[in-house]
């Protein structure tokens, strides 16, 4: 069983999983982030056809939000992949795969936004979790440690040459 990710944004800014906002200390990607998923997408369908006997699960699907269930189920049908992992969605909507796979609706503001405060966070000394999202972490102490940090980020960030 193998599981092929995307890359850690937590220990380097320069490997990032796709994500409308990156890591406050990261960088723009030089492409759009929908380029990265069907990237991602394809050498996981190339591994699967390559190594047919392993079972494979693909990565990278959060950035695809709602589209995430119908994305990972054609991928799935289609024999590219034998399962999806979800990562940073589960922090605050850890019941999507239940609630798609019971036929519930999605619970749309519990969705990963791709915002990156997961990354962030642990990249400045912070617990991770959704901060934006879930009420534990909006409410918590360290939620107010992550805005500090993310605004001495951008102060550094403004007086760096261009």
């Amino acid at each position: 069983m193998i599981n092929v990710r995307c890359g850690s944004p937590y220990y380097n800014p320069r490997i990032q999983r796709p994500a409308m906002f990156p890591p406050s200390d990261g960088y723009q990607p030089p492409e759009d982030p929908l380029i990265g998923v069907a990237r991602q997408i394809d050498a996981v369908r190339q591994l699967k056809a390559a190594c047919g006997d392993s079972i494979l699960i693909g990565s990278g699907y959060t950035y695809l939000q709602e589209y995430l269930p119908h994305v990972a189920q054609a991928a799935v049908r289609q024999g590219w992949v034998d399962s999806v992992g979800v990562g940073r969605l589960v922090l605050a909507y850890w019941e999507l795969p239940a609630d798609v796979l019971a036929g519930r609706p999605m619970q749309a503001k519990r969705i990963c936004r791709t915002f990156s405060d997961c990354t962030t966070a642990p990249r400045s000394g912070i617990i991770s979790g959704c901060f934006p999202l879930d009420p534990y972490y909006k409410d918590a102490p360290e939620h107010a440690d992550l805005k500090r940090a993310k605004a001495d980020l951008r102060k550094r960030l403004a007086v760096l040459p261009k």
